[in-house]
C-alpha cells in the first residue's frame, strides 16, 4: 500500500502525464495543495527541466521516465524537499508506476549526478537563453524580442514563473469585504475597490472554497482586472447588456452586484459552459442575469447561425471578452505558453475580428461595447480594433486602451477597448 507522499507524487505524475499526452488542464485534477504545486511547478519550468535532463543523459529517456526525472529535480531546485526525500521518492515512483527496475536506478543515478553536477550552464545566445531559463518556446521569445524589445521581453518570460495572486470578490449584497475577511480568517489581507480581497501568500484556497460563505454565494474567485475591464462599460441603472462570451461567468456576476437593475443577457456557445455559469448565477442568487446557450458569431454576415436575440432589440451595452492565446494570464494558466503556435495566433486574431463584427450589430447606436482579451500580444488586441473601426466607421475608440496589469503587477494581463457606435 503506497504512503502518502507516494500517492501525491502519483497523482502528479498521471496529470502530469495527462496534460503532455492529452492536454488536459492541470488545475481542473482536483490534486491535494503538495501535488498541485509540484505538477504545476514541472509544467511552468518544463523546458528548464528538459534541458537539464538532456545534459544529464546520453539518450533521451521515454516520456514516463523524464516526467519522473522533471518532478524530482523541480523538487530539488524549486520545492521545499530535501534532495535524498526527492531522490528517493522519485525512486519509488519509478517503480510504483511499473516503469521497471532499469528505469527507477536511471532516476536515481541521474537525480545524484544533477545533486552532483549543480546546475547546467544555459546557452549564451541570448533568446535561447531566456526561452530555457523561464521555460518560454523559443518562438514566442524571439516574438517578444521583436514587439517590445529585449529587457522587457525577458522581464515578460521571467513573469510566467510567478506563482499569481488569488483574489476574492466580495458579493456585496450579502456583506462586506472586511466582514468577509474576518469571518475566513483572512483579517489584514489586502482589500481592494471595496470589494476584493487578496489571499495572503501560504494561504491555501481549498478551505476557503470549501466554507460555509462561499456555499451562501457570500463571494467568487476573480482577478481585480475584470473589474478594471467591466469599469470601461459605464454601466448605469436599467441597462440592456449583453455578455456575448460569457463563460465562467464571472464578468456578467460582477456586473449583476454592481447594479441589480441592468438586465443581463450572459451566453455561450458551450451548453456544458452555461450549465457551468447556471450554477455561479444561482449560488450568487443574481436574478438579473439570464444565460441562452448561443454562438457570438450569430450576426456575422457569412453565418447562417439563428437564435432568440432579435436585432430589432439591440443592447445597451456588450463585453466581448473573446477567445484568445492567454499570453497575458500565463502564470496562471503555465500549459497556454506550449500550445501558442504562430499559425495559432493568427486563427485567433481572424477569429476575434469576426467575433467583434458579429456582436458589434447587436449594439444600439450611442452604446458602448468592450472589445477585451486576456492577451496583449498586438495582433489580438490593437490590430483587430484598429482594422474594425477602420472598416467600419460608424465606431469609435473611446479613450485609450487599457492594460490592467499596469495599473497593479498583481492584476491578470487583460487588454480592454471601449467602442462606441455613433448615433
Amino acid at each position: 500500500m503506497l504512503d502518502q507522499p507516494l500517492i501525491e507524487r502519483m497523482d502528479a505524475y498521471r496529470v502530469l502525464l495527462l496534460w503532455q499526452q492529452e492536454g488536459a488542464f492541470i488545475k481542473e485534477s482536483g490534486l491535494s495543495p503538495f501535488a498541485m504545486e509540484l505538477a504545476l511547478g514541472v509544467c511552468r519550468r518544463h523546458l528548464y527541466l528538459q534541458y537539464f535532463v538532456k545534459n544529464l543523459v546520453k539518450k533521451k529517456p521515454m516520456l514516463e521516465v523524464s516526467t519522473v526525472l522533471e518532478m524530482g529535480l523541480f523538487q530539488m531546485l524549486f520545492m521545499d524537499v530535501p534532495d535524498h526525500a526527492a531522490v528517493s521518492t522519485s525512486v519509488e515512483l519509478a517503480k510504483a508506476a511499473n516503469l521497471g527496475e532499469g528505469s527507477a536506478r536511471l532516476v536515481n543515478a541521474v537525480l545524484h549526478a544533477a545533486r552532483r553536477s549543480g546546475t547546467p550552464a544555459l546557452p549564451p545566445q541570448k533568446v535561447r537563453r531566456v526561452s530555457i531559463e523561464n521555460s518560454v518556446p523559443e518562438w514566442l521569445v524571439r516574438r517578444w524580442f521583436d514587439i517590445y524589445g529585449a529587457d522587457h521581453a525577458e522581464a515578460i518570460a521571467k513573469s510566467t514563473l510567478d506563482r499569481p495572486s488569488e483574489w476574492l470578490r466580495v458579493n456585496l449584497r450579502r456583506g462586506s469585504a472586511p466582514a468577509l475577511a474576518q469571518k475566513l480568517g483572512l483579517t489584514g489581507a489586502s482589500i481592494l475597490y471595496d470589494r476584493y480581497i487578496q489571499v495572503p501568500e501560504g494561504v491555501k484556497l481549498k478551505p476557503i472554497l470549501e466554507s460555509q460563505a462561499f456555499v451562501d454565494g457570500e463571494f467568487s474567485l476573480q482577478n481585480p482586472a475584470a473589474f478594471e475591464v467591466v469599469k470601461l462599460l459605464d454601466l448605469k441603472p436599467g441597462l440592456k447588456v449583453w455578455d456575448a462570451c460569457a463563460a465562467p461567468g464571472g464578468k456578467s456576476a460582477l456586473m449583476a452586484e454592481m447594479e441589480p437593475t441592468l438586465d443581463i443577457l450572459a451566453s455561450d456557445v458551450s451548453d456544458f459552459r452555461v450549465e457551468k455559469m447556471r450554477d455561479l448565477v444561482d449560488r450568487l442568487g443574481l436574478a438579473n442575469v439570464r444565460l441562452e446557450c448561443m454562438d457570438a458569431l450569430s450576426f456575422y454576415p457569412s453565418s447562417h447561425i439563428s437564435h432568440s436575440t432579435p436585432l430589432s432589440s439591440p443592447f445597451d451595452r456588450i463585453i466581448l471578452d473573446v477567445p484568445c492565446s492567454n499570453m497575458g494570464v500565463i502564470a496562471r494558466r503555465p500549459e497556454s505558453k506550449y500550445r501558442i503556435t504562430q499559425e495559432s495566433v493568427k486563427e485567433l486574431s481572424e477569429l476575434q475580428s469576426k467575433l467583434l463584427e458579429s456582436a458589434s450589430c447587436a449594439l444600439k447606436a450611442g452604446g458602448v461595447l468592450v472589445y477585451a482579451t486576456c492577451s496583449p500580444d498586438p495582433m489580438e488586441t490593437t490590430q483587430v480594433v484598429n482594422r474594425f473601426v477602420k472598416e467600419r466607421p460608424e465606431f469609435e475608440k473611446i479613450g485609450d486602451p487599457v492594460f490592467p496589469a499596469n495599473v497593479d503587477s498583481r492584476f491578470d494581463g487583460f487588454f480592454a477597448q471601449a467602442l462606441r457606435r455613433k448615433e
